[in-house]
């Protein structure tokens, strides 16, 4: 018998139409014994430009940090994933909401990867042809050992953390939050996930991960391996609730149906039906499947008896940045607490 819930066929439909909008100098290993910092220089306002060497991607990987403003003091540390096209386009958290104000008056780091785009920040199995050029080395991504193992120790040196971490992302990688949390349950304190969906291996869950993937030009099995093989399963965090670790979470997605960004007046918009039309249809749909997904991962632990978990099911709104603005406001609270802030 399956482990999902049966699925509606408006909620399939809706699913295998939404991937279509989730876009939004090399070392040799031999030479360095782990991560480094290649690059450090001053950004806008109070945020750092950074390039890591990451040992494990051969490569280096282009980040940014905001700083609170008294760095004398340690703070704790947030990693805030971007979606699919992981900020190396507009659609990101710098271009698209409030971040560096909001976190003005804050006492946390936050580190933003500016790369990982259609990679669901994991391991992937093989290098891959299609995101070799966009990689710019053999097309392997190691984003999760890079994203648990490398970069942390990098960051708490660079910049005197007080060691607490949480993480946070939107879309593709609010499905990457939860398995990475899976994979490294004693890093992090918190975690926050946005408009993703959990149900990686079920057949739709399969269906949407592989278009995501197939945007970017790659090939989603060299990611986890043949689409009915163990390595989805393996990073299926609604398979794997009972693994979820025992922390703080905020859980969010809206029901698709039009709210109060979705209109033609809403500044990232600036007027322009045809945008508004896609953020609507296709958005919309997007965000049905990303409910769908969110309300059976809210019954399964509630059946394994968490309550920890905070689920946020809005009554309406799309797949688009002032939901997620919102959601980054509403979860801090929840993240600051667990980081001692």
């Amino acid at each position: 018998m399956s482990s999902f819930p049966r699925v509606p066929r408006r909620a399939a439909a809706l699913l295998t139409a939404a991937a279509f909008l989730t876009l939004g100098t090399v070392a040799s290993t031999a030479a360095d014994p782990g991560a480094s910092i290649v690059s450090r220089t001053p950004g806008t306002g109070r945020s750092v430009e950074l390039t890591v060497y990451s040992p494990s991607m051969q490569r280096d990987i282009a980040l940014q940090v905001l700083r609170p403003a008294d760095t004398e003091t340690p703070a704790p540390t947030l990693y805030l994933l971007n979606g699919a096209g992981g900020g190396e386009d507009a659609a990101s958290w710098s271009a698209q909401t409030d971040l560096a104000g909001f976190f003005a008056d804050k006492h946390v780091n936050v580190v933003v990867p500016l790369e990982g785009a259609f990679s669901y920040y994991t391991d992937w199995q093989r290098p891959d042809p299609g995101l070799a050029e966009n990689l710019g080395n053999n097309g392997r991504n190691m984003w999760a050992t890079f994203l648990t193992e490398e970069l942390p120790p990098v960051i708490d040196t660079a910049f005197g953390t007080t060691g607490a971490n949480a993480i946070a992302g939107i879309s593709m990688a609010a499905t990457s939050v939860l398995d990475l949390t899976i994979r490294a349950p004693e890093l992090y304190r918190a975690a926050a996930a946005y408009s993703g969906c959990a149900m990686t291996s079920d057949p739709l869950g399969r269906a949407f991960v592989t278009l995501v993937v197939s945007l970017g030009g790659g090939d989603s099995e060299n990611m986890w391996g043949p689409v009915d093989g163990p390595g989805w399963r393996e990073h299926d965090p609604y398979l794997h609730a009972d693994r979820l670790p025992d922390i703080p979470m905020y859980i969010s997605s809206g029901t698709g149906l039009p709210g109060r960004y979705d209109t033609a007046t809403d500044p990232r918009l600036r007027g322009d039906q045809k945008m508004l039309w896609n953020q609507l249809l296709v958005g919309g749909g997007i965000e049905a499947a990303a409910d769908y997904c969110t309300r059976a991962l809210q019954r399964r632990t509630q059946e394994l008896g968490r309550t920890d978990i905070v689920f946020d099911l809005r009554p309406a709104g799309t797949h688009s940045w002032g939901y997620w603005e919102d959601d980054l406001h509403r979860s801090w609270p929840l993240l600051a607490a667990a980081l001692g802030v």
